[in-house]
């Protein structure tokens, strides 16, 4: 799932919580993680209608921690453990069980929209790979990690939105690998710095891009053909995924769309850039969101 930015305050599963926490406590909990989200992509914004907002912040809260526990430092050492921890908490939570804020608000969205196991279980699967795996040879592993990261989120909102044609999940999994690549692409140099390449080395080595080059900071031919082919992949997954942006209605269409160009918009970004990502990291700002605006008005007409 597309990610925040680092040192995102957290409430670690050991931390002492009593049963005292409301449902409104819990909310409020979610939504201020919600609320520091970085500038990509918004969560759970003022377009979510209010029925659903609290469950959107929940999904978003339960992977932004459990990310934590994958990425940030305070948690070295402990990752592992943490994780488990988590995935006890996502078990007793299915039960009806919940004490810590995330799950006191998720246990609600769970009953509320029949929200099933298997998406939580793969984003959890996709964090412990984040402990274990720093590599990846290939595009078919890099997509399958994209299945575990990214997709069960997009299934997660078609449930609470009550759409349920099985013919929208394979549109909804290109829209969430499209956005879950193009974070990646952004971030190559922050994700270098974490030991982390989510390049292919198939595709490295095709190009002749060493891993010297990458922590060297060099941005040669080969990279910049490199992350020209990866970014025309991505925009071919948009492009598959975009039928869905139509096929939603009300809010969430407009939500939808707004995610969609904004994922959009980091590539253009790239590529102004001419692909040069080791040096200068891709960002979205005011005169961005004016363009996006502008592109999802010119859609909608």
């Amino acid at each position: 799932m597309p990610r925040a930015s680092a040192g995102t305050p957290a409430l670690a599963p050991a931390d002492p919580l009593s049963s005292a926490h409301s449902l409104g406590e819990a909310r409020e909990f979610c939504a201020r993680l919600a609320r520091r989200h970085y500038e990509n992509f918004p969560v759970a914004s003022w377009l979510m209608p209010a029925r659903v907002r609290p469950a959107v912040q929940a999904i978003y809260a339960f992977a932004r921690l459990a990310d934590d526990f994958a990425d940030e430092a305070e948690h070295e050492g402990r990752r592992t453990e943490r994780l488990d921890e988590w995935q006890r908490m996502l078990d007793a939570c299915f039960r009806g069980e919940a004490i810590h804020p995330v799950f006191v608000s998720l246990r609600d969205a769970i009953e509320t929209f029949g929200l099933p196991r298997q998406p939580f279980a793969d984003l959890l699967e996709a964090f412990r790979m984040d402990v274990t795996r720093r590599r990846y040879p290939d595009e078919t592993a890099l997509l399958e990690y994209c299945r575990l990261s990214a997709n069960p989120v997009g299934r997660l909102l078609l449930r609470l939105f009550d759409y349920a044609d099985p013919g929208l999940e394979p549109r909804s999994d290109a829209v969430c690998t499209a956005l879950q690549l193009a974070n990646h692409w952004q971030d190559v140099a922050i994700d270098l710095g974490k030991d982390r390449i989510y390049l292919p080395a198939d595709a490295r080595a095709r190009h002749g891009v060493a891993e010297e080059d990458l922590r060297a900071g060099r941005a040669t031919e080969g990279f910049r053909a490199l992350m020209r082919e990866q970014v025309a992949r991505v925009r071919a997954l948009f492009a598959e995924g975009r039928p869905l942006c139509d096929a939603v209605r009300g809010r969430f269409r407009l939500e939808l769309r707004l995610t969609f160009l904004g994922g959009q918009r980091i590539l253009d970004r790239i590529e102004a850039l001419r692909y040069d990502v080791l040096r200068r990291r891709p960002r979205l700002g005011p005169a961005d969101a004016l363009v996006i605006l502008g592109r999802a008005a010119r859609w909608g007409a």
